[in-house]
């Protein structure tokens, strides 16, 4: 019999950038509608200054819904100012930042840039420690998370207890290749980005990979570590399809689909 109590509290969520021709208030009226709990704001359009961060804030305390966190597009290892994102990101009030693990693959990454990338990484994460933020890495193609082993290896070097990573099933893999990801990253995922891409990325309804979702639902809430699972991408960016796959989301996080 499984034991209930011990089961993750899954918290399911939204990316902004799945509502990118969207403003601030009509993304948090769509993400209430469906009935999420929360949202990951990006920077590259909706979450740009103090201003927009405020009002981010605000209308998702209005609404009932949680900042999951701020989805910078920092790419570590190019020794950037972070405090750029550290500032908008308490102006969120958004517990966590996304950042990129540098801007080459793995296989075209040479230790010069490995070491660039763990030096930054390190130095990012010890300005978010001081103001009780945490750092996770996008999990993602042409960076040096784009598969398991290099995510592993990456975060050993960086070896910093607020750098975690997040995961999402990789272009092209079967269910059961992602799957086998996931469960090799699976102690250090902070959150999961889902969405249910062709081999070509075509766009699917979250559900047309059903199995995949059921499956990596029941890992996360088997690994006993509350965490968001948070929608990235619907088929042709439209609002509907954003209810549609929202209700998929709760029930697989419910485990009840």
């Amino acid at each position: 019999m499984i034991d209930l109590t011990t089961l993750a509290d899954l918290k399911p969520g939204i990316c902004s950038v799945t509502l990118r021709s969207k403003g601030i208030d009509d993304v948090v009226q769509i993400a209430s509608a469906a009935g999420l709990a929360g949202i990951e704001w990006g920077t590259d359009v909706h979450v740009s200054d103090a201003a927009s961060a405020w009002h981010a804030r605000e209308a998702c305390e209005d609404a009932g819904l949680a900042v999951f966190s701020l989805g910078s597009y920092y790419r570590a290892g190019c020794f950037g100012d972070f405090g750029r994102d550290l500032d908008l990101a308490e102006a969120l009030g958004a517990p966590r930042i996304r950042i990129w693990a540098g801007e080459l693959g793995s296989a075209a990454a040479n230790e010069d840039h490995w070491d660039a990338v763990v030096a930054d990484t390190r130095r990012v994460a010890d300005l978010a420690a001081d103001r009780g933020i945490t750092i996770a890495f996008e999990y993602h193609g042409n960076t040096l998370t784009d598969s398991p082993a290099t995510t592993l290896q990456l975060l050993e070097r960086v070896d910093h207890g607020i750098v975690g990573t997040y995961w999402q099933p990789a272009v092209g893999l079967s269910d059961q290749q992602a799957l086998d990801s996931l469960h090799q990253v699976l102690p250090h995922v902070v959150g999961v980005h889902c969405f249910s891409w062709g081999p070509e990325a075509e766009r699917h309804p979250l559900r047309s990979r059903k199995l995949l979702w059921q499956a990596v639902s029941d890992a996360l809430r088997g690994n006993g570590r509350d965490l968001d699972i948070m929608m990235e991408f619907v088929a042709d960016d439209l609002p509907e399809n954003v209810l549609n796959d929202a209700a998929f989301l709760h029930s697989i996080t419910l485990g009840e689909d």
